[in-house]
């Protein structure tokens, strides 16, 4: 949130927001909470998406990766799982 306070509670975890390196033009990128990564992964592959960030875990939080869509739009997805390490 814009004034710091957590997103989540104690019980759930939460993401604060990142940075990382731009890559070309400035751009906003989402996260979409999935169910299950790899699924969605596939998913992205099979309807002529590409992977940009492989699947990676987020430690206390879950696994996360991005990818782009056919029209250049850079998504992040995201499986929430405790136990990610």
């Amino acid at each position: 949130m814009a004034d710091g306070s957590p997103t989540g509670t104690h019980d759930t975890p939460d993401i604060h927001g990142g940075i990382g390196r731009r890559t070309g033009i400035p751009r906003v990128v989402n996260t979409i909470d999935v169910e299950d990564l790899d699924a969605a992964i596939l998913k992205v592959e099979r309807n002529r998406g590409a992977m940009v960030v492989p699947k990676m875990a987020v430690p206390d939080v879950g696994w996360m990766a991005y990818f782009e869509d056919p029209e250049g739009n850079v998504h992040g997805m995201m499986q929430m799982k405790v136990d990610a390490a």
